[in-house]
């Protein structure tokens, strides 16, 4: 090959990496100070079709209250009621329906009804998880799982997590609040196209950061 053809293989090369979408090349390292946003996920619920059938009545549609932080996800104006073994419990729900129900709350709900102990999972990862009552205006079902702690975690789009170096998967830490802040390690990065940048944590991990409403949280670099 002569050098005039093999300078422009090279070109190609460079030019067909360049054309590669954000989350197919690897990441770099994050410089600098990158803060994220953070939101505070209040207890709630999801529920899948027949669900909410069995609990709304038949031919029920999801009545949207205000949009959340991921695009397409929005709380409703619909509610049940979680019956545990000390009581009971509001949850709001989230739409729209899924394959399978789910419930998230903190630990000092699942510790203050009597529900035992609910592993911390991520959402959508539901096997082997304990079951709850729920009760709704039409009825009530039985979950036979669906149970759980949700595990603190950062949404993050292919070009957000190319930014700051992150990929699917990795363990952050993150430091949230002021001068009383809160370290949160065992923060797990979700990469998806579909994710808008959010850290989310549960009633639990943000009262104990004194969080009001939406904050900010530092990314502190790996040791």
């Amino acid at each position: 090959m002569s050098a005039h053809a093999t300078r422009l293989a090279l070109v190609a090369a460079l030019l067909a990496a360049l054309a590669l979408p954000a989350f197919a090349r690897s990441p770099r390292p994050a410089t600098g100070r990158h803060f994220l946003p953070v939101s505070v996920s209040a207890r709630h619920c999801h529920l899948s079709a027949g669900d909410l059938a069995a609990l709304f009545g038949a031919g029920h549609s999801l009545t949207q209250r205000k949009t959340l932080s991921q695009p397409g996800q929005f709380a409703c104006e619909e509610t049940v009621k979680l019956v545990g073994p000390r009581g009971s419990l509001e949850l709001r729900v989230l739409g729209p329906t899924r394959k399978q129900s789910q419930v998230e709350l903190s630990a000092t709900e699942a510790r203050t009804l009597g529900l035992g102990k609910v592993p911390v999972r991520l959402s959508g990862a539901l096997e082997g998880t304990p079951g709850v009552k729920l009760e709704g205006p039409s009825g009530s079902v039985e979950l036979e799982s669906g149970l759980i702690l949700a595990r603190r975690h950062l949404h993050a789009a292919p070009k957000d997590a190319r930014r700051l170096g992150l990929r699917n998967g990795q363990l952050l830490s993150v430091r949230v609040g002021g001068k009383d802040g809160v370290v949160y390690s065992g923060v797990k990065v979700r990469v998806d196209p579909s994710y808008k940048l959010d850290l989310h944590l549960d009633t639990d991990e943000g009262n104990a950061a004194r969080i009001d409403g939406r904050a900010r949280g530092l990314l502190l670099p790996k040791r």
